[in-house]
């Protein structure tokens, strides 16, 4: 992995509190990812004088966790930001990682950080029960989900 991007000035990165919550709903629904299941207690923010401009979740599961909502403000975008924030996730995660995402250009942004696809009968259980949804909602409405793994 590359030596990790210092985070800009003025910004902090930290575990999320309970008074974080709404500005977490709020920069997920901003953009199109799943709102449901955001809990504040496995987010870690980035802010900036005060202000969350980033945010991501590491969800548990059975035998695996889910690197999940990753979202940076429009206005922090291309800095550096959401890097930072997914190599950090990727540290603190104890369990296999994965993740979902639409499209190959968000596939081809994790690959950076060691994500491959993953055939969904290799994912563990909880996580087939998990991400059944979404590939449901995908094939029915023929979006592009990539389903990922970061290799130990």
């Amino acid at each position: 992995m590359k030596a990790p991007i210092p985070l800009p000035s003025g910004c902090i990165l930290r575990p999320a509190t309970q008074a974080d919550i709404w500005p977490i709903r709020w920069l997920v629904l901003s953009v199109p990812l799943d709102p449901t299941q955001l809990r504040w207690q496995q987010f870690w923010v980035i802010e900036f004088e005060k202000k969350m401009i980033a945010c991501g979740q590491l969800r548990s599961f059975e035998e695996a966790q889910e690197l999940g909502s990753l979202v940076v403000a429009k206005g922090w975008r291309d800095r550096g930001v959401g890097s930072i924030l997914a190599r950090h996730l990727i540290q603190e995660a104890t369990q296999p990682l994965y993740l979902e995402c639409l499209g190959q250009r968000l596939a081809a942004y994790y690959r950076r950080f060691g994500f491959e696809p993953v055939d969904w009968e290799k994912l563990p259980r909880s996580l087939q029960r998990k991400f059944g949804t979404s590939k449901t909602v995908a094939t029915l409405l023929r979006l592009p989900l990539v389903i990922m793994h970061r290799p130990d």
